[in-house]
């Protein structure tokens, strides 16, 4: 009876010893319009890579400027090294098991590079499917890289053309706690 005691106990012990090893994604350090809120926790970490997608479109007043059109990146999951899936307009994140979230912009704060786009806060405007993203709450865009509307200017010369601008960025994912 002792034997069998002293095996469950280890065990356990094991299996606790696993579980904190195995930690998940920790939060980034943010500034404050961009902290979800409190009664929610991280979930999962994914980087993106791929272009943010602009229009040259004309403005009232004869003026033409870059709009962005849509995010077209592939997501990898940064604690299992493989692919997640894909963010694309809307903006919406699909998970490779088919589950989406449609977001919605909250906040915004200046990059940490000069020559990226903005970090953001969105929260989920609606969830799809049943998987690993229909739990979310809120995302943070975080350590951008490029991305910015492009340099060669936007004229009636180029109106209603496209361009893809390079981008890389870290996506945090929360769901309630």
């Amino acid at each position: 009876m002792r034997w069998t005691t002293v095996f469950s106990l280890s065990l356990a012990l094991l299996g606790a010893a696993g579980c904190s090893s195995m930690a998940g994604p920790k939060p980034p350090q943010v500034p404050g319009v961009l902290k979800p809120p409190p009664q929610q926790e991280l979930f999962l970490e994914a980087r993106a890579s791929g272009d943010q997608v602009y229009e040259c479109m004309p403005k009232p007043g004869g003026a033409y400027e870059w709009m962005l059109r849509a995010p077209e990146a592939q997501l990898t999951s940064t604690t299992l090294g493989r692919s997640l899936g894909k963010h694309y307009a809307g903006p919406t994140w699909e998970a490779n098991d088919g589950s989406r979230v449609l977001g919605a912009v909250l906040e915004r704060a200046p990059a940490s590079a000069p020559d990226a786009i903005p970090w953001l806060l969105l929260g989920a405007k609606a969830t799809f499917g049943q998987g690993v993203l229909t739990q979310t709450k809120s995302i943070q865009r975080v350590a951008t890289e490029g991305g910015l509307a492009p340099a060669q200017p936007c004229s009636a010369a180029n109106a209603r053309q496209f361009a893809r601008v390079p981008y890389k960025a870290t996506y945090y994912f929360y769901r309630s706690r």
